[in-house]
């Protein structure tokens, strides 16, 4: 980007002007419509457009998108100065592919451009990577973070929220060497901007086991004298996914020492006794009297998940952590002994989410997972999600004593199915009153 845009600048210096919005010349764009809104509207237009208060005009321009946002600043002086307002740059979502285009700019290139203009307000950056296929575009992957993470410390970006998703350095187009530079540059990142996170998203990103400790540990490290501290830590594929974690004591040690930490995502691959006795021992000071409130688990079947964790850590954990919600994922493990291993009476189980498709010769029954698993948390349950390719037996008595239900349809016209729907409802009136139990049929999208 040739010219960088400041907020307070003159209205031709706009903040849509070039760079980070990827597109060509926005006077062509724009064409004759601008001139139209700009000029051209009918008094009535703009005295119910001009009389919207600031803040109303914010909350729409939220909604906009770069070159909407272009369009829109070009309109009058007064909603120049509007999109002027450092709220409307304070969140930011890129997606990075490594791709070239000779159409367009990239989107590497877009969110260095946006940071180099207005990094000064971005609190919330989200960055969301696609697992590249060759080592090329891993290579340009690996060049544009470590630009824009440069970025964001020259500006000192006062970054309250960091999400890095999907990078997937497991793969082998992530060479060592390639894998060495992006893991150091993001502790280097974390060294020197961490203290001011509060929230920090690393999922799939699929690392090492010594590479993961030492981010980990710069970032407990970073946040142990500052406040506010991360509460929000989202590490689920954060290791790659061979390697059983759960053998590892450093993990609960290093986890321990993030001390306002009330909401936790983890695959299930981390999770162990000694990480529950880290959450119940914490050291709390008179300025730190949080407690763990979401514990989010994700088990896979690709993933180890054979450990075997006591009940009593969990009810141990419970009893330390008033209010604790756990919410389960479970992703292909139809093994009944696995689950049963799994969902133990004592978790304060709130949220349940099962994907299981199986064939018929698998001859695998979601009777006891219906009967005698979640029957266990009736007191505690609220949302619970079954995706199962179940054709061989019935199991609507166990589901409407759980559940609520949605049944999909092919067809677009629901209602013949609706009043089937009804009848086969109207046989369960003995249901009792404080099952909050809903039903309805979806066309099938």
């Amino acid at each position: 980007m040739d010219e960088e845009f400041l907020p307070w600048q003159n209205r031709e210096d706009s903040p849509l002007k070039d760079g980070f919005g990827g597109e060509e010349d926005r006077k062509e764009e724009m064409g004759q419509e601008l001139s139209v809104a700009g000029h051209g509207c009918s008094s009535e237009r703009v005295s119910s457009w001009g009389s919207l208060p600031d803040v109303c005009l914010r909350h729409v321009f939220r909604f906009l998108t770069d070159r909407n946002r272009r369009n829109a600043d070009l309109v009058c002086y007064h909603w120049h100065n509007v999109m002027r307002s450092p709220s409307l740059w304070r969140s930011r979502f890129f997606h990075f592919n490594g791709q070239l285009s000779k159409y367009r700019q990239s989107e590497s290139s877009s969110a260095v451009a946006y940071v180099r203009s207005l990094g000064v307000y971005l609190e919330q950056l989200e960055v969301c990577v696609c697992p590249p296929r060759r080592s090329l575009v891993a290579r340009r992957l690996e060049q544009a973070i470590n630009v824009l993470f440069s970025e964001l410390t020259r500006v000192n970006a006062p970054l309250k929220s960091l999400s890095l998703m999907r990078l997937g350095l497991d793969e082998p187009s992530w060479t060592l060497e390639l894998r060495n530079s992006l893991v150091e540059c993001l502790i280097l990142f974390l060294r020197r901007g961490a203290s001011r996170l509060t929230s920090v998203c690393l999922s799939g990103m699929r690392i090492s086991m010594n590479q993961g400790l030492e981010v980990l540990s710069v970032l407990a490290h970073s946040q142990r004298c500052h406040y506010p501290r991360c509460s929000s830590l989202d590490l689920r594929g954060f290791f790659s996914g061979e390697l059983k974690v759960h053998h590892n004591s450093e993990v609960p040690r290093i986890l321990r020492y993030l001390q306002g930490l009330t909401d936790l995502s983890l695959s299930y691959s981390c999770l162990s006794d000694e990480l529950l006795m880290a959450f119940q021992h914490r050291k709390r000071g008179w300025r730190d009297l949080t407690y763990l409130q979401t514990f989010s688990l994700h088990c896979t079947l690709n993933e180890p998940h054979e450990q075997v964790v006591c009940g009593c850590s969990w009810a141990t954990l419970a009893s330390s952590c008033p209010g604790l919600k756990v919410k389960l994922t479970v992703d292909q493990i139809i093994d009944t002994d696995r689950l049963a291993g799994i969902l133990l009476p004592e978790i304060p189980l709130t949220e349940y989410s099962m994907t299981a498709f199986y064939s018929p010769d698998q001859n695998w029954s979601t009777l006891p997972l219906l009967c005698c698993m979640l029957p266990r948390y009736r007191h505690s349950l609220q949302n619970l999600c079954l995706d199962l390719s179940n054709c061989n037996e019935s199991m609507d008595e166990e589901l409407l004593e759980l559940v609520k239900v949605r049944v999909y349809s092919i067809n677009e016209e629901t209602k013949e199915q609706e009043d089937q729907l009804k009848e086969l409802l109207s046989s369960y009136l003995h249901l009792p009153p404080e099952l909050d139990f809903f039903a309805k049929v979806s066309s099938f999208v």
